[in-house]
């Protein structure tokens, strides 16, 4: 247990999380080549759309307008009202002039009707079209498509003035045209095609950008973890390299700046831990020798204090007291900073528990004060002495400040291989604010105790001795009145040797 204001040379390194599937790298990757592939499927879909336009709309007026020049050139020698067979010559010339386009004409006049021999069937002649060329002097078209094929339809009405063909009023003739789009679709496939292998290659080449800029952004975040891991160790001499002027660069600095301050802090906090233990140790070297000499006048004293009366009697016995509680005071100081300076060891001896928690009973004249639940045969590898006053401090903090019954249990860690020494009483128990402080230095749970002859110092060094083995210690309240005191040892303590 590390006492309350210790800095320790090396903090305790906490287990790193794990690395999950969506870490900042992937993230980066994934972002980068989510908004390259909407930028180039957006630049494509755009650039497919303006470009299928303009080609159809490029398409349909070279078409429109070839068709009126033709209409125009072929009725000049039509009769004004043409017969079936003034149709069907108009709509085979204008085919066979336009054979490589692979036109398709339909001609109408009144109930008579002619198509060029490559027409099959006319069913891109919607009603509307049909409606809209029959009743207005003005070419009309629109595309079909059928299946995977697209066409151009055409509808011209042939218009007359009083002296011949002009483009002023209806003359009952109308012609219709109907052009398969073959080499625009091919265009357009071409354009699908094209920005399909257009964006494989952009995605590709966005992944490579993200790898390398997000190699640039984490190379400062990873120097940064290591760094806090390094510091988190107790190396609170690193610092990072500070490259350029960006905001990274600026953590960076700030991060050395941080890491100076808590240096020269943590320097300065160890320097007056050390001076403060130091003069601990010091003095409570110093006080050993005239205590020495006053424990053996008190001692002298004592064996006179039945031969005194008055208030020499109780002077007497009040330097007794006192000397006797400075004497064990100045002990506990010599004990905790062997613990603040590291050099407490262990003396592991294989033991039988039972019997050596008897033995502490028996010492100090306690069996007939203390219920217990010894069973023999649970064998450990710890420290007698150690041991012995770890048991003491509890059994004895339960006899002064709890109350009967005093039991001391002992049995098997039911979750991993250890034991459980367990000191309980039925007084009136804990105050819930003074459960986290019980183990801390001079910490008293109550006023009453403030005034006894107690130290404050037991339950902090019955805690360092039991860290000392590996284990650990716990208070609580029974829910029947009284505390109870639970120790956890393992059964050899880990990376504990016996010194040789």
């Amino acid at each position: 247990m590390t006492s309350q204001g210790h800095i320790p040379k090396t903090a305790p390194r906490k287990r790193s999380r794990p690395r999950s599937l969506g870490g900042l790298r992937a993230r980066l990757l994934f972002s980068f080549v989510l908004v390259a592939a909407l930028s180039a499927l957006g630049t494509g879909a755009l650039t497919f759309q303006q470009a299928r336009t303009g080609v159809l709309q490029q398409s349909q007026d070279t078409v429109v307008n070839q068709f009126r020049q033709s209409v125009d050139a072929a009725v000049l020698e039509l009769p004004s009202a043409p017969g079936q067979e003034e149709l069907d010559s108009l709509v085979a010339r204008l085919a066979r002039e336009h054979q490589t386009q692979q036109w398709n004409v339909l001609a109408t006049y009144g109930d008579l009707r002619a198509a060029s021999a490559g027409l099959a069937s006319v069913d891109g002649l919607t009603s509307e079209l049909r409606a809209s060329v029959e009743t207005r002097p003005v070419a009309v078209f629109q595309r079909v498509r059928t299946g995977n094929h697209s066409s151009l339809v055409v509808g011209l009405p042939v218009t007359y003035s009083g002296d011949g063909y002009t483009a002023r009023t209806l003359s009952g003739l109308t012609l219709y045209l109907i052009v398969p789009q073959k080499s625009e679709q091919a265009y357009v496939d071409a354009l699908v095609t094209a920005v399909e292998r257009a964006t494989l290659p952009a995605l590709g080449l966005a992944a490579l950008l993200a790898l390398l800029l997000a190699r640039g952004v984490l190379r400062p975040v990873r120097a940064l973890s290591k760094a806090t891991r390094r510091m988190a160790d107790g190396h609170f001499d690193v610092r990072l390299r500070v490259e350029g002027t960006d905001e990274l660069a600026d953590l960076a600095q700030a991060f050395n700046d941080t890491a100076a301050a808590l240096e020269e802090s943590i320097t300065e906090l160890r320097r007056m831990e050390a001076g403060a233990r130091r003069f601990a140790a010091d003095i409570s070297h110093e006080l050993r020798t005239p205590l020495a000499a006053m424990t053996a006048v008190t001692d002298v004293l004592a064996e006179e204090t039945p031969g005194l009366v008055g208030d020499t009697a109780d002077a007497v016995r009040l330097i007794t007291e006192e000397t006797l509680r400075l004497a064990r005071l100045v002990d506990d100081l010599m004990e905790i900073s062997r613990f603040d300076a590291h050099a407490a060891e262990l003396n592991l001896d294989d033991l039988d528990l039972a019997e050596s928690l008897r033995r502490t009973l028996a010492i100090r004249g306690w069996p007939d004060d203390v219920r217990t639940d010894l069973p023999d045969g649970i064998r450990a590898r710890v420290d007698p002495r150690r041991l012995d006053v770890v048991v003491a401090n509890l059994v004895g903090n339960a006899l002064r400040h709890g109350g009967q019954p005093v039991t001391l249990t002992l049995r098997r860690a039911p979750d991993e291989p250890g034991v459980l020494i367990e000191v309980s009483d039925h007084g009136p128990g804990i105050p819930e604010s003074a459960l986290p402080h019980l183990f801390e230095r001079f910490y008293k749970a109550g006023p009453a105790r403030s005034r006894s002859e107690s130290s404050g110092l037991g339950l902090a060094i019955t805690a360092e001795n039991v860290h000392l083995h590996g284990g650990h210690i716990h208070a609580a309240n029974r829910p029947g009145g009284g505390a109870v005191f639970t120790v956890e040892l393992p059964l050899r303590p880990h990376g504990k040797e016996e010194p040789t």
